[in-house]
């Protein structure tokens, strides 16, 4: 099993940053990581994953060049960095933990899930 909770969330400006964590514990070994929204009304979309290794990361076209996604895996936390926001960033972020894999697999189906944490972003 593997528990995950995020953190970081709140009211920006639009042009603002924020940066999201999510602490992992459990067996998280050898995991790809993603982050994932949802907006009122919408269906979660993925917005950025990475790799175990940390190597690989994808992003969801919208956020290129505005988000990165990064891990500590001695910290056992991935983090998103957002910078630039927009109104329509605001969403519950969801933090999600892939299956075991090779080290730079960046895709695939996630088992595990956070609470989530609420991103506004005001005009």
């Amino acid at each position: 099993q593997v528990q995950l909770v995020e953190s970081g969330g709140g009211l920006v400006q639009a042009g603002g940053s924020l940066r999201l964590s999510c602490a992992a514990s459990g067996r998280t070994f050898s995991r790809y990581a993603g982050w994932f929204r949802q907006a009122p009304e919408k269906e979660r979309e993925v917005v950025a994953a990475i790799s175990w290794s940390g190597g690989r990361t994808s992003y969801a076209d919208s956020v290129k060049g505005r988000f990165t996604i990064s891990r500590d895996n001695a910290k056992n936390t991935v983090y998103l960095q957002m910078n630039s926001l927009k109104p329509e960033d605001t969403a519950v972020y969801y933090c999600a933990a892939g299956r075991v894999s090779i080290p730079d697999a960046v895709t695939g189906p996630y088992d595990f899930w956070g609470q989530g944490t609420q991103v506004t972003v005001s005009s």
